[in-house]
């Protein structure tokens, strides 16, 4: 008898997103989970090209030198993902968080960059295993903030490391853990875990037997949660086969890398089910949700009124440390809708309706560079023609170029907020960051990962902010 994995892949797009950014993998003795970041430009792009370059892994056995091949494995993702913005610049920034299992004899080898995480169910018992490669994260461990305060945390989008075009380390935390027959494993992309708590995943881990229905489930509940993000969901238990048996795995590829043609033509790739999304919100408004905690959105499209303002005030989008690089864009009916409502403040400004559209334009704020300086404007930070829809309010002691690069294009680009409060509070969190920066260059050091002191040396590389979305490597205890 030998070991494998049962494994099930599933995917969505989310009720915000316009794409799905996401990509997965089961397979028989790999599975993976990558995020892309990037915008509509490349975020697809990217986690799609690092699965197509690490589902080779599932091709063939693995033993003792397990390890150093899935390392070899990320690196070669890494240079085909510099390999494609070389040839196509638009893609420039572009990233992605990787959360790979691969299967050697009786043991699993467990990589990991970004936010995407890993969990494992042993004797009815969740624990995730991954550490989130996140700036609030890092002020988690260093004691600075509660775990409670960071799902909340202004900045829980930014990433410290991810896979890409981007100012930090490809390096992944790899750990060696021992498989046991009846363990369950749940990788997955941050939509999940952002709206469905872990007694809710643990609960649905334990009582859903078979792993694609578990997936689908799961999936599910990021849906009925509001899902402002793309969600993925891969399932694998660990199972024992006698030589000559099929295969425990009919291998699967979701997301966006199902979407394309390079990934894998002997994988089953298993699109979004319209059938099971319409009946998940069918049931969404006389149904209490199934999540045990307060999605952190409301449900619906409204779940984040609007992502790329959350992220704005996060930090900056892109990165390895970045939160995704560029804000995720809205969907086509928002961008639409904001379009309209400037067009008509501005008929309402020039016309006889100036009154109205003054008051509105005057409870809009948004944090913007002024000559150098981190500045609070009152209004829009969009132009229509000879008309100007903003005025600037304050300019702060904040210099633009203190701020590390993700958070200095966050700045040009202009942070939205809906009061001059949340634009004060932005910028306080701007002075913390260049604070940190700061504290770090006197110290001779930039933040890394070296904070927990599970990370070996060679795998704990300095970590830089640098422009991609969304999380110094950090080995991950065994559980």
């Amino acid at each position: 008898m030998t070991l494998a994995l049962r494994a099930a892949a599933r995917s969505d797009v989310g009720l915000v997103r316009a794409s799905n950014q996401d990509s997965g993998f089961a397979g028989t003795r790999f599975v993976v989970v990558a995020d892309g970041m990037g915008g509509h430009a490349g975020g697809d792009v990217a986690s799609a090209t690092a699965v197509a370059e690490l589902i080779g892994l599932d091709d063939e056995a693995h033993g003792a030198e397990a390890p150093q091949r899935l390392a070899d494995a990320v690196a070669r993702a890494q240079a085909a993902l510099l390999r494609r913005v070389a040839v196509e610049p638009s893609l420039s920034g572009m990233g992605t968080t990787v959360t790979a299992l691969l299967r050697a004899g009786e043991r699993l080898v467990l990589a990991h960059l970004g936010d995407s995480r890993a969990y494992l169910l042993r004797d009815g018992a969740l624990v995730q295993v991954t550490r989130d490669h996140t700036f609030v994260q890092r002020l988690v461990d260093e004691g600075r903030i509660t775990a409670e305060e960071a799902e909340h945390h202004p900045q829980r989008n930014v990433i410290l490391r991810v896979l890409g075009d981007v100012q930090s380390s490809p390096e992944p935390d790899l750990s060696v853990q021992e498989a046991h027959v009846g363990d369950r494993w749940l990788l997955c992309s941050d939509g999940l875990p952002r709206v469905v708590s872990d007694e809710t995943i643990e609960r649905t881990l334990v009582q859903e037997p078979d792993v694609g229905r578990c997936a689908e489930t799961l999936v599910e509940l990021a849906l009925r949660a509001g899902a402002p993000d793309n969600v993925t969901c891969v399932v694998a238990d660990v199972v024992e086969v006698s030589p000559g048996d099929p295969p425990a795995t009919v291998r699967q590829v979701v997301g966006a890398a199902g979407e394309r043609p390079d990934p894998d033509e002997r994988a089953v790739r298993i699109p979004t089910s319209p059938a099971m999304r319409a009946a998940v919100l069918g049931r969404g408004s006389g149904t209490a949700p199934l999540t045990a905690a307060a999605p952190t959105a409301p449900a619906g499209a409204s779940a984040r009124s609007d992502r790329s303002q959350e992220e704005s005030q996060t930090g900056p989008p892109g990165a390895a440390t970045g939160d995704r690089t560029d804000p995720p864009p809205r969907p086509a009916r928002v961008r639409w809708g904001l379009r309209v409502l400037v067009v008509l403040v501005v008929a309402l400004v020039l016309g006889g309706g100036a009154l109205a559209g003054s008051a509105w334009l005057g409870r809009q704020y948004f944090v913007a560079d002024d000559g150098g300086a981190v500045a609070i404007y009152r209004g829009l930070s969009q132009d229509v023609g000879p008309v100007h829809l903003s005025r600037l309010v304050d300019t702060t002691d904040v210099r633009v170029a203190d701020l590390p690069a993700a958070f200095r294009d966050q700045v040009a680009a202009g942070m939205p907020a809906d009061s001059l409060p949340a634009a004060q509070e932005i910028v306080t969190r701007l002075r913390d960051v260049s604070r940190t920066e700061d504290d770090a260059a006197a110290g001779g050091t930039s933040p890394s990962a070296g904070t927990d002191p599970s990370a070996s040396p060679s795998t704990a590389p300095t970590e830089q902010p640098a422009p991609v979305e969304g999380g110094a490597p950090t080995t991950a205890a065994a559980p």
